[in-house]
């Protein structure tokens, strides 16, 4: 296993500064965190519904007798006004998306191929049956070990909770289709892992040297994460820091990384081998959405025209959406959110628009994207196990689908961005908030009655961060900033 080179580590902590869980007020001692039982990484793809095995996606119609939207491709594109940029030449060409899953899904190149053909997307070089030319986007799907053969994988192959691979090829297709849907001109490097996900031991430091062979390798400058596990849950907090060492290399080396905020609002759990799941009795955010060298991302409800997108419709369903006419998006109940026990606020969030308080400590998450599986985006997945047309929720979703924006952005500016969570909060903190973000401002993420949630409010919250990207704005000036 790669070990952090300590001395990038300590220039890099003199600006972030780090607390023991055990020793912060409200938060557990540290004998009741996990010690013997490792918890693993999980995707946070939190709800899909099969909605049909056919090679055609299902009608809108048959979505709306199951109280859901399903979101076609050109419908999430148009809500997040993503058409200008397009129509600019603007599609993330040249620019490569490194996505990183455990175990993948083996039919994802033939999944993919479909995916296109029905949302009427640009095909990828690396489908099946392609001619590639110059100039089209690359899929490439390659196994952390260095095997780049697909291998099957038999269904309900969950064992003692440890190896979801099931739930592992619906996220491997989210994040794949998804990315490409919002930036159709990037590449996609699809990374997966296979060992079994104990958090500290294997899953998370096998994705994290994936990730850091990716950016020492120059093979990406974006990087999304749909996965994450509960601060407490580490062993140590050590342990937890001795994973960083893949995003001070990015940091440092111009590639955005990106990560969901979870899926349980502010209530989480340690999971365990055994699949007996304990809740920490108090607010918590997941890692490494937490980490202020990572740009997180929240979810919404998006109450959009499903297959427009261009106007708000508040009458079809959910009942989320009717509930609050006119508004454009609600802050989902389930969004992860709230503030780290590890990391202190880092200095772009010194201070936050509209007042919020950081009580000293790194806020989750930064920006959001829709991601309720009421609102959700269809996506294709025939692996074993899995069987077609997927309605899919969770802030998953959101992480890819943001990624796109973030490789549109370095398109725009001619090479990685970095960090871009500063360039974020500034342009926040001027005037022309509202030109770049849709602040989302209704809805709350308490899950659990016990543990306390926060409301959605003017400027940034731990549900939403600073809001939606209006993406023909916000590209533009990431790029510039």
């Amino acid at each position: 296993m790669s070990r952090l080179q300590l001395g990038v580590l300590a220039r890099h902590l003199a600006t972030v500064a780090v607390c023991g869980v055990a020793a912060l007020a409200g938060a557990a001692p540290a004998s009741t965190l996990a010690t013997s039982s490792l918890p693993m990484p999980v995707p946070t793809v939190s709800d899909y519904q099969l909605l049909g095995n056919g090679p055609v996606p299902p009608a809108e119609s048959d979505c709306f007798a199951l109280g859901r939207r399903c979101f076609f491709a050109t419908a999430m594109e148009n809500s997040y006004n993503l058409a200008p940029l397009y129509a600019a030449g603007h599609a993330g060409q040249g620019v490569t998306i490194a996505i990183i899953d455990s175990f993948g899904n083996p039919n994802m190149a033939s999944d993919l191929a479909n995916f296109n053909t029905q949302m009427g997307l640009p095909h990828m070089c690396g489908e099946p049956g392609q001619t590639c030319t110059a100039g089209m986007p690359t899929f490439q799907h390659v196994f952390w070990n260095g095997n780049t053969e697909v291998k099957a994988q038999p269904p309900n192959s969950n064992g003692t909770g440890s190896q979801a691979r099931d739930a592992w090829s619906v996220e491997t297709a989210l994040d794949v289709e998804w990315a490409h849907a919002i930036a159709p001109g990037a590449n996609i490097l699809n990374v997966t892992t296979d060992p079994a996900e104990t958090q500290d031991v294997q899953g998370l430091p096998a994705m994290m040297n994936a990730e850091q062979f990716i950016v020492d390798n120059h093979q990406a400058t974006v990087i999304t994460q749909s996965f994450g596990a509960t601060e407490e849950g580490f062993n140590s907090t050590q342990s937890l820091l001795n994973l960083r060492h893949a995003f001070v290399s990015a940091a440092a080396n111009g590639v955005t990384v990106l990560a969901s905020s979870g899926d349980g609002g502010t209530a989480n759990a340690i999971k365990t081998p055994t699949k007996n799941p304990t809740t920490v009795p108090f607010p918590t955010v997941i890692w490494p959405a937490s980490d202020p060298l990572v740009t997180a991302v929240g979810g919404t409800y998006l109450c959009t025209n499903p297959v427009t997108g261009t106007s708000i419709d508040s009458t079809d369903p959910p009942a989320n959406c009717q509930g609050a006419p006119g508004v454009k998006e609600i802050g989902w109940i389930d969004s992860g959110g709230g503030f780290s026990h590890i990391f202190a606020a880092p200095g772009y969030q010194s201070t936050l628009p509209g007042g919020a308080t950081n009580s000293g400590m790194r806020g989750v998450p930064d920006v959001a994207f829709q991601a309720s599986s009421r609102t959700g985006p269809l996506v294709y997945d025939t692996a074993p196990g899995a069987g077609g047309w997927f309605i899919v929720g969770g802030t998953s979703c959101s992480s890819p689908e943001f990624s796109g924006i973030v490789a549109i952005a370095d398109q725009i500016a001619g090479h990685g961005l970095g960090q871009i969570n500063p360039t974020l909060y500034k342009l926040a903190a001027g005037a022309n908030y509202g030109t770049y973000f849709y602040d989302v401002n209704t809805g709350n993420n308490q899950t659990v009655a016990s543990i306390p949630g926060y409301p959605a409010t003017n400027g940034w919250d731990p549900i939403t961060g600073l809001g939606t990207p209006n993406a023909a704005m916000l590209a533009p000036a990431l790029a510039a900033g």
